[in-house]
């Protein structure tokens, strides 16, 4: 039985990986992880912002929001100076790359335009020894004049970009706010997308009534969050030509089971990884390795997208259709 799977041409011992995080920002947590059996690392984002404005390597939000992440029984580092300045961040991945044997994916966040001179840091980070690179697109479409096709061209025009720039694999993680996403992705397929990474976690302020304000914080995800996932690795899986990973959600064994049905080539795990610790992902890939064996697969490839909807011919009339069952069957 093997549990290797590809994603963005990189062999994986197995589909468990660790997402973009804050735990990339000490080296002695990276060591941990690969020591408690992931499979690959996705470095924490260097952000647009941070390279334009050169704020010295802070980032004060983020560092306000690590003693609520790094408090699973001391299990991690919360580094004293979160590595964020375009500098220290590539330096990071060097001593990541040196320190580990498993593949590490850089990530730039950002959507600027090509001008701004955030982009030349792929180039860097291919230059440190990146496997691969992520490029997270958030973005939040909050004014009156955005249009669909000007926001979804504003990233194609940045892959290409990306493309054009470094010779190593690149992901792009999106937001699943599109009116046709699957036509976004088709086409960041076809722009040389080599992955496509889903989803990015929308983060929704709270308000506080007293002040009143608007509260930005971050709190880990639960599995509630994957349907969303699920339903597009689904619907995705061999249409678009690219690599799948799912984000967000995954917590439990038959969380990522559920994932590699859909049609997922890995398997991205944060906040399963900062409250269990990292022995999870061992856990992870034991207990994939027990479902495999009750049934009977000798590969991943053998069960792959058995539960997507590859072999449908018309995918909006099954969502259609399974809208209507669904309502009809509460209702009675």
């Amino acid at each position: 039985m093997t549990l290797e799977t590809r994603y963005l041409g990189l062999a994986l011992s197995h589909p468990f990986m660790l997402g973009a995080s804050p735990l990339t920002g000490h080296l002695d947590n990276v060591k941990r992880i690969e020591d408690g059996g992931c499979s690959a690392i996705v470095m924490h984002s260097l952000f647009e912002e941070e390279v334009a404005q050169a704020t010295a390597g802070r980032f004060p939000g983020l560092e306000r929001a690590l003693p609520d992440f790094l408090t699973s029984g001391g299990r991690f580092i919360a580094p004293e100076r979160f590595p964020v300045g375009p500098h220290e961040y590539v330096e990071q991945l060097r001593r990541i790359k040196e320190a580990v044997s498993i593949p590490v994916i850089g990530s730039l966040n950002g959507v600027g335009g090509e001008g701004d001179g955030w982009l030349d840091y792929a180039r860097l980070i291919e230059q440190a020894g990146a496997d691969a690179l992520e490029l997270n697109a958030y973005f939040i479409a909050a004014g009156v004049l955005d249009s669909t096709a000007d926001i979804e061209r504003q990233i194609e025009t940045l892959l290409r970009s990306l493309k054009k720039t470094v010779r190593i694999p690149v992901a792009v993680k999106l937001l699943p706010f599109y009116t046709a996403f699957a036509n976004v992705a088709a086409r960041l397929g076809e722009a040389g997308a080599d992955g496509l990474v889903l989803f990015n976690r929308f983060y929704e302020p709270d308000i506080d009534i007293e002040r009143p304000a608007l509260l930005f914080n971050i709190t880990p995800s639960t599995n509630a969050e994957l349907l969303l996932r699920l339903h597009w690795a689904a619907i995705l899986f061999e249409r678009v030509n690219a690599s799948i990973a799912v984000t967000g959600g995954v917590h439990y064994v038959g969380d990522g089971v559920r994932a590699l049905l859909a049609g997922a080539d890995a398997v991205q795990m944060v906040s399963a990884i900062l409250q269990q610790g990292p022995r999870h992902f061992r856990e992870m890939e034991q207990g994939l390795r027990g479902w495999m064996s009750r049934h009977q697969h000798d590969s991943i490839n053998a069960f792959r997208g058995q539960a997507s909807l590859k072999h449908t011919g018309d995918p909006a009339y099954v969502e259609r259709d399974g809208y209507l069952r669904m309502l009809q069957s509460w209702a009675r």
